[in-house]
């Protein structure tokens, strides 16, 4: 469905590859446990996929969203707290190439899997409006100093580059920010708590403060004042498209389970299979096309992204939502088609169900963005 040439085929396969052998082995740990899926990032890196949409004259394979999703589907079908880690990666590396000075040991670095990114964005004070910080940078002497509290930083203290946010030294509105790179070494970058959630429990999406962390005005991934312009026009449909993604893949992955399920247990008593019954049968198929569905709108979001119209913005705005929806809905009725065996964590489709939800309530969340697409269909603009 996402029509990829033969190369990029050859790129997903590989990934798919990676997922079942590297990543799928680790997963119940990593959820059970709460624990940063480090191995499964690993195996990524030494296959190069760090490097994904880094440019070839950084070493990576070049590859744009389409490729991306294709990716990140098929990660979160094994395990989705890898491939929100994986996402945010892809979303920092997307400030890195837009930076204003281009970030090359970076680069280079994440090509060769030895830097994993992430952003730092949302803020205590402003909550889910990533997009408007409330900590302001302050210039002194040729440098700058950032004191921040942010909420929600994905691969927290596991990151080797935080993309940060922040009001400009004059802005006079959180919309004015700038964004910059924060290496993990940085003194006074700390995590500042821990993280416990209900689903995607292994990607560290902890919250961190930023106390007293001084930078070289070369470390800015923007143009003065000019951050929120990053942030929305070249983050957020990385994000937005990546998340669709995900969600995706756990609604693929809630699918498969159910098929098996349905299919290889029996009532011995009877002689049949949970497959016989037709109202399983119905639910199986409901979720199958509801998932096909999911998938072919982010793929013409990906089309709408790739030639530009009218119609961009809006659908950009439409992916995480749509496909949010679309798993939890699905992985809902997975864990009702599969009962007990589901209820009772005897399958992982229980761990996609909980990890599903985590899209609709993370920024923007899903009451946000339908908040924005009813501002945009009403002509009105969406941050006054």
């Amino acid at each position: 469905m996402y029509r990829l040439k033969p190369e990029e085929e050859k790129i997903v396969a590989r990934a798919r590859q990676i997922a079942a052998e590297e990543i799928q082995p680790h997963a119940e740990r990593v959820d059970a446990e709460g624990v940063f899926p480090a191995e499964s990032i690993q195996a990524l890196g030494r296959a190069g996929y760090l490097g994904l949409t880094v440019p070839p004259a950084h070493g990576g394979m070049g590859q744009g969203p389409r490729v991306a999703c294709a990716v990140l589907e098929v990660v979160a079908t094994r395990c989705a707290s890898t491939a929100m880690v994986y996402l945010m990666h892809l979303c920092g590396l997307s400030c890195y190439n837009a930076a204003p000075r281009k970030i090359a040991p970076q680069l280079a670095a994440a090509a060769q899997g030895k830097h994993l990114t992430t952003l730092a964005f949302s803020e205590q004070g402003s909550r889910s409006h990533f997009w408007a910080p409330v900590s302001q940078e302050v210039r002194e002497n040729g440098h700058l100093t950032l004191n921040a509290k942010k909420s929600w930083v994905t691969s927290a203290g596991h990151a080797d580059g935080y993309v940060v946010s922040t009001r400009a030294a004059n802005a006079r509105s959180p919309l004015e920010s700038t964004l910059y790179l924060v290496l993990r070494d940085d003194p006074g970058l700390v995590v500042s708590g821990p993280w416990q959630a209900l689903g995607l429990r292994g990607n560290a999406s902890a919250p961190m403060t930023l106390q007293g962390v001084r930078l070289p005005p070369e470390r800015a991934l923007s143009e003065p004042q000019k951050g929120m312009e990053v942030m929305l026009g070249i983050v957020l449909p990385w994000f937005q498209l990546g998340s669709a993604a995900i969600s995706v893949g756990l609604s693929e992955a809630a699918v498969e389970a159910t098929r098996g399920h349905l299919t290889t247990q029996r009532f011995e008593h009877l002689k049949s299979a949970l497959a016989d019954l037709p109202n399983l049968r119905a639910r199986l198929a409901q979720m199958r096309i509801e998932t096909d569905c999911a998938r072919a709108h982010l793929v013409s979001v990906i089309d709408a992204v790739e030639s530009p119209g009218p119609s961009t913005q809006l659908l950009v705005l439409e992916a995480k939502a749509a496909a949010a929806e679309t798993a939890i809905e699905v992985t809902d009725l997975g864990m009702r088609a599969c009962g007990g065996a589901a209820f009772s964590k005897h399958l992982d489709l229980e761990r996609h169900f909980r990890d599903a939800r985590a899209a609709a309530v993370m920024a923007p969340t899903s009451d946000v963005i339908h908040d924005f697409i009813g501002r945009a269909l009403c002509g009105m603009d969406l941050f006054s």
